[in-house]
């Protein structure tokens, strides 16, 4: 069994439930285990994310033999009333764009649009 993942302490902009969802868009025949060590959580912490996300239709699996292949339901509107209208896909993809521009530029956030940093879009300087 692997390591327990470090605790962190505080809040985070992602619930471990679009964590979880954005390493199975990845790869959906990924293993809990790799997806627990992806996401920083325990395989338990996984099981029961992964069956929260089921029961509220956002995902269903079919086993082969051991292991799950899992599939998104891409059209199901996200649970909370200030993303009414919002999709799982429009979330993912927001991911999936976020992941390509940080493979694409490795350092400090930058705003690739304008091509500046953090500080000077908001107005601050050193």
């Amino acid at each position: 069994m692997g390591a327990v993942p470090e605790p962190h302490a505080g809040w985070t902009f992602l619930t471990n439930h679009a964590r979880v969802l954005a390493a199975i868009a990845d790869d959906p025949s990924t293993r809990m285990r790799d997806i627990a060590a992806h996401c920083r959580l325990t395989e338990r912490a996984v099981q029961r994310i992964i069956a929260d996300l089921e029961e509220a239709g956002y995902l269903s699996h079919t086993r082969h033999g051991r292991s799950n292949t899992y599939r998104i339901e891409p059209g199901t509107p996200l649970r909370h009333p200030a993303e009414a209208g919002l999709s799982v896909a429009t979330l993912l993809a927001l991911l999936a764009r976020h992941d390509e521009q940080r493979d694409e530029q490795p350092g400090p956030w930058t705003d690739s649009a304008s091509g500046g940093d953090r500080e000077s879009q908001s107005g601050r300087s050193r």
